[in-house]
C-alpha cells in the first residue's frame, strides 16, 4: 500500500519511531534531584524557564481539562524527560513538535522525544492532561464553599500540573483559567489582557513578572471580589475575597498597606509586581505564602478566638514571606528554616511592636522548649524527615520560633546594626534567586567582619539549644506562657485557642 497523505506519512512514520526508541531504551523510572527530605522531587537535565497553565474548571465534582506547556532548555542529552506529575489523567504530550510517548512511573510522568535532545537545546513541552480536585488531603487543589484555590507546599504542585516540583528550580508562569459565567478566576501575577466572555464560559489570563517556585503557584475560582488599591510608592494592591464578605472584610483589607510600609522599613523594597490576600472559605489548618497573593482562611477574620493583634501578626507573617521563602526561596528542603524563621521573626517583631506580646519574652519562652523541638523535629536546618503520607509534618515548631531563636542569637552575637545589614543584603543580593544555609552563614560572617561559622553551626545543627549570648540566666530555667504551641506545624504568636489551632507557614 502506498501512503498518498504527507500527513499521515509523517504521523506513522513518528509513531514507528518512538516505538523503536522505547524498544532499546530500559524501562522509565522515577528520578529526583537527590534532596535530602525529598529525594524523588525534581528532576535532573533540564532547567524549566516557563510554565503556560490552561484550566477549564466546570465544578468540584469533575476534573479540569487543562494543557500544561514547558519552556526549557536541556542541560545535557536526554533520552527521556522526567516529569513530576500525578493525580491526572494525560491525553498526549508532545516535545518540541513532535508526539512522545508517555508513562507513568510512582509520581513521576515519563515522556520519550521521538529524538533525543541534544545538551543546551531549547525544550518545549506540551501535555493535554486532566487535574482532579477531589479527594484531595496531600495538598494541590483546595475546595471552597464556592470553588478552589491552591495550596502546593511543599510538594503538591505536581498533584495539579505536570512540572519540576522543587524550588529550586523557578520559572515565569503564565495562567489561563476558564470557568462558569458569576464565578472569577484570579492567579498570581497580573492580568494581561481582559477576560473573554465566551458563551456561557469567561476565560482569564496572569502572567508573573519574576520566576516562581512550583509550591508558590496560586489559582483560585469563586464567587469573589477583587479589590483594588494601592500601597507604598504606588504599589498595586489586589485582594480576593468572598464577594458576600466583602465589607466585612475591609478594615483588614486596608491593614495591607501599613504592613508592607513597615516590612520595606526594615528589608527594603517589596519585591515584586504586586500584593493581596486571598480569602478562601475554607478549611486548610494554615495560611500560605503564595507568591503575590497570599492564602488565607476566612475564619481567620471573624472575630472569635483570635485577638487582632494575633491577626496582624499572621497577615505579616505571610507578607514577610514574599521577601524570605518567595523571592529567595530555598537552595533544598533543609533550608526551609530560612523561610519560616525569618517569618516568624518579623511576626515576632511586629507583635512586640504593638505592645501586645514582647519579642524577649517569645524567644525566652522559645529557648525553653528548644531542646524538646529538636529532639521531635531534629535541629532547625537538618530536620526530620515528614512520615508518609504526612508532609504538612514538616511544618514543625522547630522552623518557626525555633528558627527565629537562632535570628535572635545571631542579633544578641553580633549587634543589631550589623544584624539588619544582614538582613537586607540577603534579600537585595539573592532576589529571584535561590539561596541556602551555607550562603546565610557566608553572608553574615562578611557583614560582621569575621567567620561565625563556629558560632553558628550549633544553633543550626545542634542536637541541643546552644547558651544564648547576653541571657545567662535562660538557661536551666522552666518557662511560662504560650510560645508554640508544641503541636506539629505550630508556629505564630499566639494565646489559648489561637496557639493550639492555628500555623501560619
Amino acid at each position: 500500500m502506498q501512503l498518498s497523505s504527507p500527513r499521515l506519512r509523517a504521523t506513522l512514520l513518528a509513531a514507528a519511531s518512538l516505538t523503536l526508541v522505547a524498544a532499546v531504551l530500559p524501562p522509565p523510572t522515577p528520578l529526583g534531584i537527590g534532596d535530602r527530605l525529598f529525594p524523588e522531587l525534581g528532576n535532573p537535565g533540564y532547567d524549566v524557564l516557563s510554565y503556560d497553565l490552561s484550566f477549564d474548571y466546570k465544578d468540584n465534582l469533575n476534573p479540569l481539562d487543562a494543557v500544561t506547556v514547558i519552556d526549557a532548555r536541556a542541560l545535557e542529552r536526554l533520552e527521556r524527560i522526567n516529569l513530576d506529575f500525578t493525580h491526572g489523567k494525560v491525553a498526549s504530550a508532545e516535545v518540541n513538535g513532535e508526539p512522545a510517548r508517555f508513562e507513568s512511573v510512582a509520581e513521576d510522568l515519563v515522556l520519550t522525544p521521538a529524538r533525543p535532545v541534544a545538551d543546551n537545546m531549547p525544550l518545549h513541552i506540551t501535555i493535554r492532561h486532566t487535574s482532579d480536585p477531589r479527594g484531595r488531603s496531600d495538598g494541590g487543589w483546595v475546595p471552597t464553599e464556592d470553588g478552589l484555590a491552591m495550596a502546593n507546599q511543599a510538594d503538591a504542585a505536581h498533584r495539579v500540573f505536570p512540572c519540576n516540583d522543587h524550588p529550586a528550580d523557578k520559572a515565569f508562569f503564565t495562567f489561563r483559567i476558564t470557568a462558569p459565567a458569576g464565578l472569577t478566576a484570579v492567579a498570581n501575577g497580573e492580568s494581561v489582557a481582559p477576560a473573554v466572555r465566551l458563551g456561557p464560559t469567561t476565560t482569564w489570563t496572569y502572567r508573573t513578572r519574576h520566576p516562581m517556585a512550583t509550591e508558590l503557584a496560586q489559582v483560585s475560582v469563586g464567587r469573589s471580589a477583587v479589590v483594588h488599591g494601592t500601597g507604598p510608592h504606588g504599589l498595586p494592591l489586589r485582594d480576593v475575597v468572598p464577594a458576600q464578605d466583602r465589607q466585612r472584610l475591609d478594615p483588614w483589607l486596608k491593614k495591607t498597606a501599613g504592613h508592607i510600609e513597615w516590612m520595606e522599613e526594615r528589608v527594603g523594597r517589596y519585591p515584586f509586581e504586586n500584593y493581596g490576600v486571598l480569602i478562601a472559605r475554607a478549611t486548610t489548618g494554615f495560611e500560605l505564602e503564595t507568591q503575590t497573593l497570599s492564602l488565607f482562611e476566612s475564619n481567620l477574620f471573624a472575630g472569635e478566638g483570635y485577638p487582632d493583634w494575633y491577626v496582624e501578626s499572621v497577615m505579616v507573617h505571610e507578607l514577610a514571606h514574599q521577601w524570605f521563602g518567595d523571592s529567595v526561596t530555598p537552595r533544598t528542603w533543609s533550608d526551609l528554616w530560612l523561610n519560616e524563621g525569618h517569618a516568624t521573626w518579623y511576626e515576632a517583631l511586629y507583635a512586640d511592636g504593638l505592645g501586645k506580646y514582647s519579642l524577649e519574652r517569645r524567644m525566652r519562652e522559645a529557648y525553653q522548649r528548644s531542646d524538646q523541638w529538636r529532639a521531635a523535629g531534629g535541629p532547625p536546618a537538618a530536620p526530620k524527615a515528614a512520615a508518609p503520607g504526612e508532609k504538612i509534618g514538616l511544618f514543625r515548631p522547630v522552623v518557626y520560633d525555633g528558627s527565629a531563636l537562632i535570628l535572635y542569637a545571631l542579633r544578641q552575637e553580633i549587634g543589631t546594626e550589623a544584624f539588619e545589614k544582614i538582613e537586607r543584603r540577603w534579600v537585595a543580593e539573592n532576589r529571584d534567586g535561590i539561596a541556602g544555609t551555607a550562603d546565610f552563614v557566608r553572608l553574615a560572617s562578611q557583614e560582621a567582619g569575621r567567620d561565625l561559622t563556629a558560632f553558628l553551626e550549633p544553633w543550626l545543627y545542634g542536637a541541643t539549644t546552644p547558651p544564648m549570648p547576653g541571657h545567662p540566666e535562660w538557661s536551666g530555667k522552666a518557662a511560662s506562657g504560650t510560645a508554640g504551641s508544641g503541636t506539629a506545624g505550630s508556629g505564630t504568636a499566639a494565646s489559648g485557642k489561637a496557639a493550639a489551632a492555628r500555623s501560619a507557614r
